[in-house]
């Protein structure tokens, strides 16, 4: 593997975010004067980024903020979910193994995110896990950010990597839609969010748990 990029998504993928960002999708809502919505109704939009989030919630109620208060409500999402961005969230079970088995198979590794590129590095800071990867590039990062490939491209570019010469891990439609869209092969986890389940996005690999990636990524190689 000594060579190889792998990019992984954040949220979903490399740390299980959800709790954290329903509590902030549910604390717009409060202060809103709706009632919180249910967690498993929320989890799938989490790929879509906090508008998305934001946006569901109030369509749970039959309710269609106007632009100047959905800006608002962004707003109060980001300044609670930024004052609470680790109160929950972790890693999955198994990644810092796998990272590790990557380090020492030689690969480089970086991040490849929707979520804003300060929350990110502040969350991965947060859990101890930055310092494991070679770069971070998240939606503001680039003029583009998923699906678009650039985003992708540029994350591998910006750890010193060859696109030719990458894996990219995620969780749902968005980053396998990016993925092939770069001309990377592409892992599925299905722990993540995704509203389109990942054995029906034709990823070239997909894993339960993070004991499963290196075999993933070796049978891809070897293809």
């Amino acid at each position: 593997m000594r060579d190889l990029t792998v990019a992984f998504d954040l949220d979903g993928t490399l740390v299980e975010t959800a709790p954290d960002l329903i509590a902030a999708t549910n604390h717009v809502l409060t202060r809103a004067g709706l009632a919180a919505a249910a967690p498993e109704l929320l989890r799938p939009s989490i790929s879509y980024g906090a508008a998305a989030m934001i946006a569901k919630g109030f369509a749970l109620h039959g309710v269609e903020p106007s632009r100047a208060d959905a800006a608002a409500h962004l707003d109060l999402f980001l300044a609670y979910y930024t004052a609470n961005i680790a109160a929950t969230s972790h890693a999955y079970p198994g990644l810092e193994k796998a990272l590790d088995s990557l380090g020492e198979r030689g690969a480089r590794l970086t991040v490849c995110t929707n979520k804003r590129a300060g929350m990110s590095e502040q969350l991965l800071g947060d859990l101890g896990l930055r310092s494991r990867f070679a770069a971070l590039a998240g939606r503001d990062t680039f003029p583009v950010c998923k699906p678009h490939p650039d985003h992708l491209i540029g994350a591998i570019r910006m750890a010193g990597g060859d696109p030719n010469r990458a894996i990219m891990v995620g969780d749902s439609n968005v980053d396998i839609d990016t993925a092939k869209a770069a001309g990377v092969p592409v892992v599925a986890v299905t722990f993540g969010y995704t509203e389109i389940p990942v054995h029906e996005q034709s990823p070239d690999a997909i894993i339960d748990h993070y004991d499963e990636l290196i075999p993933a990524i070796e049978r891809i190689l070897a293809r």
